[in-house]
């Protein structure tokens, strides 16, 4: 649907469908071929029917040339895969199959493994014999069986199935995405935010990307030099200028800027957009003689410090960081980047995992404060309803202006819910409706003295959110913690309330998270006690499950979920590591260490 804006081609996922090799008067493989291949043709089309690379196109997916019974097979499977940039690999089969002989042996690609449920055929025998091969060899492999019993001629894959295949699909695709591209620090570190301290170590070893760093400086640099594409900016100024009204300016008016200077910051802060786009991504439109700068640096997400020696002096990156994180720009809908504010390296990545399985806008912000039901109404007199009441309380999401505009909720689904939507799915209508509930408003200039514009609106829409934290902890390592909830409507007058207790000109959200009573999840409060940063990611939809796999293939344990228990998929092997399935989840991976160790 869109061209790539990365060096290197999407991970494939390769099908093996393995079978009996038994020949002889009975022909067992004979017999099965057809039902083995069917297999892996559902798999293929489930696969490519489903799931999107982030630009939008189908995964691609291909099976290999003929079944796999014996060692040979697997070695022309295994070549074929190789000369196709395959990264994935599932193993069908109805049947017993020889496992050591035909299981995937490249510690290179991310595993799994369908055994068909039939009575006629022991494909339940060969899941269950060739993930104790894999755990044996240290390979880890998903292994995947469904609940009921299906006839032998069943080519139906059950919805459980379905589901399991699927979230195997989307991790492994969002994981081998990351391979080979970098994160781009623009600036280093914000303020002492440990976020924003870099561990190159651990972006190499977990994630196989690599840190680029840039000074803030090369952006002025190339404003000075004329470094950047001038059609592009001036499409994007006139853009800007029709659909980004200004909102009120909360200064006082002897620090307020003339229009002159504003109408300057305004020129300046979409010049900074596109040459961080330029930075991330490269650009062959730049002028001749820029050959160095028309490269880019190949990636997938980035970062800007900003505070405090760059907004202390210049316009804030407010405006490039919400608007480059949204699904939309002055060229329609496209694929959202991910520019992390204060360059909170951490956040930025967990905004990165969560784009890749969803395709969606991701939202940056503070976890700011936590409203219980008592403090809400002593401030507004207002009885809370619904999630909140449920949760015993909220949590205000709120940061200077980074969060994706797609975040107010105004994009609309065939019911006429809003929701955030996958990119390629926005409308010209979605966009529109969009932008009228943002203003941009001049940028406190207690907090940014080079001035700015921060992007202001207020989520409204009621809508299913996955609110996350990765952080590192010494001595263990990487740990991500998930919070499914909902984003919370209250009255208007209750919001401008609360809302006016902190920066009444940044975006708002109200978040509840799905609670448990117990633990970190028995109420609200115990979410925000709990959480391990200053900053959150916040995706649309409740994706703990996706993320719960693919930190599994990371080797990254979570450390703090509301997933339900049957949600939980990980390799087959974490079994062996205890009964305790969060226990597992630690013993596992630092077993199994770095994936690209």
């Amino acid at each position: 649907m869109a061209k790539s804006r990365l060096i290197g081609d999407y991970p494939v996922i390769g099908i093996r469908p393995t079978i009996d090799g038994r020949r002889g008067y009975m022909n067992i493989r004979g017999s099965l071929e057809e039902q083995t291949m069917s297999m892996a043709k559902s798999a293929a089309r489930l696969f490519t029917e489903n799931l999107r690379y982030s630009n939008g196109e189908p995964v691609k997916v291909i099976i290999a040339d003929t079944t796999i019974g014996r060692v040979a097979e697997a070695a022309a499977c295994a070549s074929k895969f190789k000369k196709a940039g395959v990264d994935i690999t599932l193993t069908v089969t109805p049947c017993w199959c020889y496992g050591a002989e035909t299981m995937d042996m490249d510690p290179g690609t991310i595993k799994g493994v369908w055994g068909f449920n039939g009575t006629e055929r022991p494909g339940a025998v060969y899941l269950a014999s060739v993930l104790a091969t894999h755990a044996q060899k240290g390979l880890p492999a998903f292994g995947i069986y469904g609940h009921d019993v299906q006839e032998a001629g069943d080519a139906s894959i059950p919805a459980d199935v379905q589901e399991k295949l699927l979230r195997f699909g989307r991790a492994a695709v969002a994981v081998a995405t990351m391979r080979g591209k970098s994160y781009l620090q623009i600036g280093s570190i914000c303020m002492g935010i440990g976020g924003s301290i870099i561990d190159p170590a651990f972006i190499e070893e977990y994630l196989g990307m690599r840190v680029e760093s840039v000074d803030e400086v090369e952006i002025l640099r190339r404003m000075s030099e004329n470094i950047y594409d001038e059609q592009e900016f001036q499409k994007a100024l006139a853009w800007t200028k029709a659909h980004c009204p200004e909102g009120f300016d909360k200064n006082p008016p002897e620090v307020q800027k003339s229009p002159e200077q504003k109408e300057k910051d305004w020129a300046f802060v979409v010049k900074m957009m596109c040459i961080i786009k330029d930075l991330m991504n490269g650009n062959d439109n730049l002028p001749a003689g820029c050959e160095e700068e028309k490269a880019g640096h190949n990636a997938i997400a980035a970062g800007f410090q900003g505070q405090r020696q760059w907004t202390d002096f210049y316009p804030n990156c407010d405006f490039a960081e919400s608007l480059l994180n949204t699904s939309f720009d002055w060229n329609g809908a496209r694929e959202p980047y991910v520019l992390a504010t204060e360059n909170d390296v951490l956040n930025g990545l967990g905004m990165l995992f969560m784009k890749l399985l969803t395709n969606r806008a991701q939202i940056f912000a503070d976890v700011r404060t936590y409203w219980s039901p008592e403090a809400v109404k002593k401030a507004t007199g207002y009885e809370l309803e619904g999630p909140a009441k449920a949760a015993g309380g909220f949590i205000h999401l709120i940061n200077s202006g980074a969060a994706c505009l797609d975040a107010n909720g105004r994009a609309t689904d065939e019911k006429g819910n809003g929701v955030m939507k996958p990119w390629y799915e926005v409308t010209a209508q979605d966009q529109e409706a969009i932008l009228k509930a943002t203003t941009w408003n001049a940028a406190d200039c207690g907090y940014f003295r080079g001035g700015g514009y921060s992007s202001r609106f207020l989520t409204e829409a009621e809508m299913p959110c996955t609110m996350i934290r990765l952080n590192l902890v010494k001595g263990l390592g990487p740990v991500l913690q998930i919070a499914e909830g909902w984003t919370v409507r209250l009255p208007d007058e209750v919001s401008d309330i609360l809302w006016k207790r902190t920066d009444y000109t940044w975006p708002c959200t109200w978040f509840a998270p799905r609670t448990t009573g117990e633990g970190a999840f028995r109420t609200a409060y115990d979410v925000m006690n709990n959480w391990g940063a200053n900053h959150g990611a916040i995706s649309y939809g409740h994706i703990g499950a996706d993320l719960i796999t693919m930190c599994s293939m990371l080797r990254i344990p979570v450390c703090m979920h509301n997933v339900p228990q049957e949600k939980i998929f990980r390799p087959a092997a974490w079994n062996a590591f205890g009964m305790d399935k969060e226990g597992q989840d630690y013993r596992a991976c630092q077993a199994y260490g770095p994936l690209y160790r």
